[in-house]
């Protein structure tokens, strides 16, 4: 019954709008041709082969010596992407990285975890990764696989994800849509050239969601403006800005049964640990970001950007974690930090309001061309200035009862009267860092790029109630360098070496240092690649890379908690990924990559520790998504896709894995026009057969948790073009 009534909803909805708006489309059409062709040269999309963000500058996908990976608008919409775990499911060489439904997620990429505080960012510029983040202002998503030291200085060896926002444009978009659970969407895309000079463009969106998890049901409000102002003939100004507000239960992962048994006939519909007390996760936030551009000459660009950017969480989770009160687990002889071998788990009160985070960034940079004889050179030299800030209070974390997995109705408990504290400043860390890299066109076939990072790093830290706890300060020179050769027009061959910095992790309450941050740490890359472009509309590339670090871990050992969080020898990922992106023929769009990836841990002092692959990063990923037209009926469209990952480690001693799955994905997509107007339809179903499979043993703050996969998801949109 719900579900025919939220399609009618739709279908009500699509046919009330269409008289609604003749008048503004009317008026669209009487725009003089001098002011729509202004609007076309100065608001022209990055193609999907461009790249505005990485550590080799910006420029032209072949021409750059990392891999990169670029999602469009087209893919995102086809597969009704909304989610960063979503986002994931579109390229092999990414992972979910403890994402669990209802809150802020988190990805892998190569297997390393990203850095929440430095990992992300738009047009360039950081966000705070603690976010629910939005995509119906996004043109295209950038994945920089790898180090990117010179692009964001201190920061995890993954990569990094940079979201590219859509700019003022002549465009009138309603979009709507529901899913097999009953969920309403509605998203609005509105953009015009106010004047030849000044454009804006205005997103919303307003989701109402019904979520496959029992009591995960939230909402989300999202509006985004971007604007656009050329300022004389050689300035432009462009300024986003967006807010988002969520509410949704967040939903506990699963841990390993006795830390040695992957828990069996797993309902995940179910959410472990509910209590009728317990309140959604809100998640408001604010992303700020400015660009001015000023061309002294066609060779000599300036660019001064600024950014700023708020998360603001309002944790409250009744969290299913460990079996330290569960009486299967009193003598001892099982991890507390695990369920029981039972399926019984510990259900506690978790509640930290006005969770605050903060980015502020702020750049200068001059880019240039010029040569010294027959030597070719593009020139970056820059500044960047970074702070993050984290105001936490003491929050109420306090056992409240205990559960079984295999409960039909999850046991209810009264909440603890504690309440949480006041807020104070935990983290305050401030980035200082000079820049440099020059593009050398030594002939018409070479080029060899050079460069750095100074960076300087002042962090302080306090504990939760307010006492000084690390101050520390950290310098460092991160260099780089890359040689690409063109073979010929259409492939490039390149090698490079990058070095990266990333902070110390912190040791788990459950180690014998709890608390204490690890020194930071150096790691290395060295990559070599091909990216071959046989049409305009294809790119195919190749990538062998090895990234090393010190290897950071819980150490067993005989102090009274039974192990020690130590930095002792080397870890090692050493991969291959494939990529195919683009068009083939006129009929068929292909997004395709595979990864084979070996995560291993040498001279750890801990020999069950090694020669077995590391958590969470599965030996073999695949991700195909194809769309293929119809040739008999004009508009309609079959998409289809695939996604492997091999067995995935669960446990630091590599004894237990989570199976190998394999899951199809297929949908249509049909346009067609309706009283004058484009009509967009999206059906989307995520695994057709229904499979069950652990897409997720990531980790949070030193735990281990296991995430079932979504089961069959079919979903809807409708847009149209007024």
């Amino acid at each position: 019954m719900n579900r025919c009534h939220t399609l009618s909803l739709l279908t009500a909805a699509l046919a009330a709008a269409l008289p609604l708006h003749a008048r503004a489309l009317d008026t669209a059409t009487e725009r003089s041709p001098t002011e729509l062709d202004a609007v076309r040269v100065q608001a022209k999309q990055p193609g999907a082969r461009d790249t505005q963000s990485n550590s080799f500058g910006s420029g032209d996908w072949k021409n750059t010596p990392a891999s990169i990976s670029v999602l469009d608008r087209g893919l995102l919409d086809r597969r009704v992407v909304r989610t960063l775990s979503e986002l994931a499911d579109n390229d092999a060489s990414l992972g979910d990285s403890y994402a669990p439904v209802g809150y802020y997620q988190n990805i892998a990429i190569r297997g390393f975890a990203l850095d929440t505080a430095t990992g992300y960012r738009f047009n360039g510029l950081s966000i705070a990764g603690e976010q629910r983040l939005a995509l119906e202002n996004v043109q295209q998503v950038e994945i920089l696989k790898g180090e990117a030291g010179l692009a964001a200085g201190v920061i995890a060896p993954g990569g990094v994800i940079n979201y590219v926002g859509k700019r003022p444009a002549e465009v009138r978009n309603v979009t709507l849509g529901t899913d097999a659970e009953g969920s309403r969407y509605a998203a609005v895309d509105v953009g015009h050239w106010l004047t030849p000079r000044i454009g804006v463009r205005f997103n919303a969106a307003w989701d109402d969601n019904h979520s496959y998890i029992d009591h995960a049901d939230g909402r989300r409000n999202f509006y985004a403006l971007a604007t656009d102002w050329l300022i004389g003939e050689r300035a432009k100004l462009e300024v986003d800005a967006n807010y988002q507000t969520s509410a949704q239960r967040s939903a506990s992962g699963y841990q390993l049964l006795g830390a040695s048994m992957l828990p069996q006939h797993v309902d995940r519909t179910q959410m472990l640990g509910y209590q009728r007390w317990q309140q959604p996760v809100g998640i408001d936030s604010t992303n700020l970001s400015t660009l001015h551009t000023y061309d002294f000459s066609p060779a000599w660009q300036s660019r001064v950007s600024a950014s700023h950017s708020r998360s603001v969480i309002d944790d409250n989770v009744a969290f299913a974690y460990g079996c330290y009160y569960a009486e299967a687990c009193w003598d001892g002889s099982v991890p507390g930090n695990y369920f029981a071998p039972n399926g019984d788990y510990d259900i506690y009160d978790y509640r930290s309001p006005d969770d605050t985070r903060r980015n502020q960034q702020l750049r200068a940079e001059l880019r240039g061309r010029f040569a010294t004889g027959a030597i070719g050179h593009q020139l970056v030299l820059g500044a960047d200035y970074f702070r993050r800030s984290v105001d936490k209070r003491r929050n109420v974390n306090e056992y409240v009862g205990t559960g079984n997995i295999h409960d039909d109705a999850v046991p209810q408990f009264e909440p603890s009267p504690l309440q949480p504290g006041p807020s104070v400043r935990r983290v305050d860390s401030r980035q200082k860092a000079l820049f440099v890299l020059d593009r050398m066109q030594l002939a018409d076939d070479w080029q060899w790029l050079a460069g750095g990072r100074f960076v300087r790093l002042d962090e302080r830290a306090w504990d939760k109630r307010g006492n000084p706890e690390r101050d520390s300060r950290v310098s460092r020179f991160l260099p780089q360098t890359a040689l690409i050769w063109s073979a010929n027009a259409q492939l490039n061959l390149y090698a490079s070496y990058v070095r990266g910095i990333a902070l110390g992790q912190e040791a788990p309450f459950w180690t014998s240092n709890e608390g204490s941050f690890l020194p930071s740490v150096l790691s290395r890359q060295l990559e070599v690649g091909a990216k071959y472009a046989p049409t305009d509309a294809l790119s195919l590339g190749a990538a062998l890379f090895r990234i090393s670090r010190p290897f950071q871990y819980a150490k067993p050992d005989a102090s009274d908690y039974g192990y020690t969080f130590v930095q002792e020898g080397q870890q090692t990922h050493t991969g291959l990924e494939l990529s195919a992106r683009g068009r083939i023929g006129d009929a068929l769009q292909l997004t395709a990559s595979a990864s084979v990836l070996r995560a291993r841990a040498r001279d750890t002092g801990t020999p069950a520790y090694e020669g077995h692959p590391l958590i969470n990063v599965p030996t073999t990923r695949a991700s195909v998504h194809a769309d293929y037209a119809l040739p008999f009926v004009p508009g309609l469209g079959v998409t289809g896709g695939w996604r492997y990952a091999s067995s995935n480690v669960a446990t630091a001693d590599g004894r237990v894995r989570a199976p190998a799955y394999s899951v199809v994905d297929a949908g249509l997509r049909f346009r067609h026009e309706l009283h004058g107007r484009s009509l967009d339809w999206n059906l989307s179903v995520d695994n057709v057969f229904n499979r069950f499979y652990w897409r997720d043993t990531g980790s949070s703050s030193g735990d281990y948790y296991l995430f079932p996969g979504a089961p069959r998801q079919a979903r809807l949109t409708v847009t149209l073009a007024l």
